[in-house]
């Protein structure tokens, strides 16, 4: 059965994009049937794969009202082994749509479920906020993987997005798990990176990911090409920072 993974942090520009498309191609590399779903209605993940997302029929906003089937929505990427259920700004509008709508925490999940099993891995980026379309990443998933920025602020925020996962897990979804913190936009040649890691670890009583994403002018560049990492520039250390988080999450789950 498919492990779901919500990729989350309320808290913008930690790389959780980043994240939620350079694990998915990564995993996609070592031969895992993997599908993205984006519930940002930045869209960001879905062109960052290859996708022009302003010329899409079906999305995952049309999905949701309920205006098509999921069938007509997952599109394959520009990796082989990845599909992805994409997103662009319409999306922005179904917060207002779903109001008064029985059940609309679970409308992903409603979805998702029917094909889980076909797939080894379903990665979702969420949005920088937690609001409707939050929720349903997280009713839907199996765990959730925070993507934290090696700055000052790194842990504000974090314990308010702890205590929503923790009130997911209480009233709407009781298998809910926190997959791990993965430090991202990691500087070896400043003090601070290496104090926010400790300073984590400290604070922290979650699964730390051994994988560190680094800092890399590369990782930085792909998106503008519509690319992941691993196609974009295969020998870059961002590629390498990505390649071991996959194995380390392929590891947790005993793949």
């Amino acid at each position: 059965m498919g492990r779901i993974i919500a990729v989350a942090n309320q808290k913008g520009g930690v790389g959780k994009t980043t994240t939620a498309i350079n694990l998915s191609a990564c995993l996609a590399e070592q031969g895992m049937k993997v599908l993205t779903i984006d519930i940002d209605p930045q869209g960001n993940t879905s062109s960052g794969l290859g996708i022009d997302k302003n010329s899409l029929e079906n999305t995952v906003y049309e999905l949701m009202i309920g205006s098509c089937e999921l069938e007509d929505c997952i599109i394959p990427s520009i990796c082989e082994n990845l599909y992805v259920l994409p997103s662009n700004v319409n999306l922005a509008g179904a917060e207002i749509e779903l109001i008064g709508i029985n059940d609309k925490e679970y409308i992903l999940k409603s979805y998702i479920d029917k094909i889980k099993d076909n797939f080894d891995f379903i990665i979702i980026d969420c949005p920088p906020s937690l609001n409707t379309l939050t929720v349903n990443a997280m009713t839907t998933a199996n765990t959730v993987l925070v993507p934290i920025q090696c700055e000052y602020y790194a842990l504000e925020g974090l314990t308010q997005l702890i205590h929503t996962i923790n009130l997911v897990k209480e009233r709407l979804n009781p298998n809910l798990e926190i997959e791990g913190v993965v430090f991202t936009m990691y500087d070896a040649r400043t003090n601070l990176s290496l104090q926010v890691v400790e300073n984590v670890k400290e604070n922290l009583k979650q699964n730390i990911y051994k994988s560190i994403i680094p800092r890399n002018v590369r990782l930085a560049e792909a998106p503008s090409h519509g690319k992941p990492i691993n196609l974009y520039d295969p020998k870059s250390a961002g590629a390498d920072g990505y390649r071991d988080l996959a194995r380390e999450v392929m590891e947790r789950g005993e793949y």
